[in-house]
């Protein structure tokens, strides 16, 4: 697990977006429309994006699988 994790919200956009890593990566689609995985070259996954945060409800959390290489 990453020693420090690094968090961006934009309000404007309603976008949120954890990084793990600042390694180079790119953007993956996952099992849930609103959140893309950031996977390195090897698959591995270094980080997190949420789109629409402010629709999802505070009583039933987001739930979406991040798959590792």
């Amino acid at each position: 697990m990453a020693d420090k994790v690094k968090i961006w919200f934009d309000a404007e956009a309603d976008f949120l977006e954890v990084r793990f890593s600042d390694a180079a990566g790119h953007m993956k689609e996952t099992n849930h429309d609103a959140v893309m995985e950031r996977v390195d070259a090897q698959g591995q996954v270094i980080g997190f994006s949420v789109m629409g945060v402010s629709r999802w409800k505070k009583d039933k959390p987001l739930e979406a699988d991040l798959v590792a290489a």
